[in-house]
């Protein structure tokens, strides 16, 4: 076990997949390195969150930065790759990740670009018992590689102010997954590391809707992300097989 999952290891930490992620900490910002289908993802991913969160806060989605005075919390960050483009759209944000290295290497990244926002090695678990509440949280890509995801997720839905929402990206578990965001994502193509992912632990929508049920949030919205090979780019789809992106709220 690893000096970041000594000091941060509540029930859904698993030690292991810091340890994974420590050793490609440096990466991430390298748009043709290990994180390179990140950043083919992040686009897509970025005008969902803008175009939901200008509608949800009735916000001017015509404006630079049409969230300000709202407070986000980029859970399970990384280098920062969706911190960033959070805070220039104008957000308080959070980026909050159990693994130092991590959370070092998005600092020093934000600081050369000259954003203000703050990172913090922490767990959901850590800063719901601080009392920390948020407008929004970006659970993206988290949920598959957590111990424990009905302890996560009811510390995710105490960090959540009521009004407020979250936005959960993760990958479906079927067999189209297997063959595409397993096999060939990590053996075929390449396109990221082997052993990045493992495939039990995908979650279904609808397994993912029950433990968001019983955390206390209703889920408003499940959204397909699927990858076009012919415009070699990712697209909104009604195909939720492989990717996918679910919206809770607060339960009335």
């Amino acid at each position: 076990m690893g000096k970041d999952a000594e000091l941060l290891n509540p029930a859904s930490v698993d030690a292991l997949e810091v340890e994974k992620f420590n050793r490609l900490a440096a990466e991430w910002w390298d748009p043709n390195g290990k994180f390179r289908p990140l950043h083919e993802f992040n686009p897509i991913r970025l005008r969902f969150v803008r175009e939901l969160c200008c509608e949800h806060f009735k916000r001017n989605a015509e404006a630079l930065r049409p969230f300000e005075g709202l407070r986000l919390l980029d859970i399970g960050c990384g280098g920062g790759l969706l911190s960033e483009p959070m805070a220039r759209l104008g957000f308080s944000v959070l980026g909050a990740d159990p693994s130092e290295k991590n959370v070092k290497t998005a600092t020093a990244h934000a600081a050369a670009t000259g954003l203000s926002l703050t990172y913090r090695a922490a767990t959901a678990e850590a800063l719901a018992d601080a009392g920390q509440q948020f407008d929004v949280i970006l659970n993206m890509e988290v949920v598959e590689h957590v111990a424990d995801i009905s302890v996560f997720l009811e510390a995710c839905a105490q960090l959540l102010k009521p009004g407020g929402i979250m936005v959960i990206a993760t990958l479906n578990r079927t067999l189209k997954s297997l063959a595409l965001a397993k096999i060939a994502a990590e053996y075929v193509l390449r396109w990221i590391p082997p052993g990045t992912h493992d495939w039990n632990r995908f979650i279904t929508p609808e397994e993912l809707k029950r433990d968001l049920q019983t955390a206390g949030l209703k889920v408003t919205r499940l959204q397909g992300v699927a990858f076009d090979p012919l415009r070699w780019e990712w697209r909104l789809s009604e195909d939720t097989d492989v990717n996918y992106m679910s919206v809770a709220e607060t339960a009335a």
